[in-house]
């Protein structure tokens, strides 16, 4: 087998530990982890995602993203759980290829889907494979809180449902905190928001959390708010699929004297410290963070992933792509790191 390299400073590769088939078209894929990897890759936040830089014939590799179906708190080894698509490129390459002792590159965990408390009252959503990074937040939650969590996971049949076994055990070993609610569309049919905001209603004092295909997070979002639920009080992962390359190093470009004569200045709160940065206005406060020598969180640089979201304190900035975002997360002062532009000139921004 070929020793894989890194394409980039950021990225690591790592082996296959176990593949464990979840359902006839699902799969969890569980990472062993080297000394050197081991902090990045546990001190994760439940509910992220790691990206795989997965082999294409035509355009010599494709990027994915795949949510962390493990808990730090829970779980020794990373895992990812990737349900096969028609004609999806990524999740069939990995079904297909990833056996115990592979290689795969991979950089390390990221995104915006996580509590920022897990001692509150959560609903937890799902439908199909949606249900990976909601298990991760499910599992953390009932490990370090008190509080109770519903978890409501729709599937077209019984034989769909992934992790039917650990929800059953988490059950068991929870049945004070945890409600489990299965909706299945060949018993039920589809809900409807109707349906969905009779059943939410009891849990109107309940933090959403919601993954899944969109019209069903479509219903799920008209049934919430039928149920009562203040748009903060609601979070939805997005996906998109990436077209670039995030394995590749950033190459920034100098800043011309121009430019820096009509910078904005930002504040930057990262990893509990605070930095003042000038900010160029047609440069992304990612390209300012990494000019600065800054360990900045991001993957795609296309407004795609939600890895460098942050929040926006004070200041206006305008974005070229705000498309990992919904519209709550944008009411909530959210902007995209790699695609923002100062319009004010002065910031503060959040990580």
């Amino acid at each position: 087998m070929t020793e894989l390299t890194p394409h980039g400073s950021r990225s690591v590769i790592l082996t296959v530990a176990d593949v464990i088939d979840e359902t006839a078209d699902a799969r969890s894929v569980i990472f062993e982890l080297p000394e050197a990897q081991r902090e990045s890759f546990t001190d994760y936040r439940p509910g992220q995602f790691l990206t795989l830089r997965i082999p294409s014939d035509q355009t010599g590799s494709v990027a994915r993203c795949y949510s962390l179906a493990s808990s730090p708190r829970t779980d020794e080894l990373p895992k990812v759980t990737v349900k096969r698509t028609v004609d999806g490129y990524g999740s069939n390459w990995v079904c297909d290829n990833l056996v115990a002792g592979a290689q795969i590159e991979v950089l390390p965990p990221s995104g915006v889907f996580t509590p920022k408390e897990l001692d509150t009252k959560l609903l937890l959503i799902a439908a199909g494979s949606g249900v990976t990074p909601v298990m991760s937040i499910l599992k953390a939650a009932l490990y370090s809180g008190t509080e109770p969590v519903t978890f409501f996971y729709a599937n077209r049949t019984v034989d769909d449902v992934i992790f039917g076994a650990e929800l059953r055990a988490l059950q068991e070993a929870h049945p004070e905190r945890l409600t489990l609610i299965h909706w299945l569309e060949s018993l039920q049919g589809l809900p409807n928001d109707q349906v969905l905001a009779t059943t939410f209603r009891a849990f109107s004092d309940h933090t959403a959390y919601l993954c899944g295909p969109g019209p069903f997070m479509d219903a799920v979002h008209k049934g919430l708010a039928g149920a009562g639920f203040p748009h903060h009080n609601v979070h939805t992962e997005v996906y998109n699929s990436l077209s670039g390359d995030p394995f590749a190093d950033v190459e920034l470009e100098e800043v011309s004297a121009d430019e820096e004569a009509e910078s904005a200045m930002v504040d930057v709160e990262l990893d509990g410290e605070t930095h003042s940065l000038r900010w160029p206005r047609k440069r992304s406060l990612i390209d300012v963070m990494l000019a600065a020598g800054l360990d900045a969180p991001y993957s795609c640089q296309e407004g795609e992933c939600g890895s460098c979201a942050c929040t926006l304190t004070e200041g206006t900035v305008e974005m070229d792509n705000s498309g990992a975002l919904d519209p709550e997360d944008i009411a909530d002062g959210y902007i995209l790191g790699c695609q923002a532009h100062p319009t004010s000139d002065a910031l503060r921004v959040e990580f």
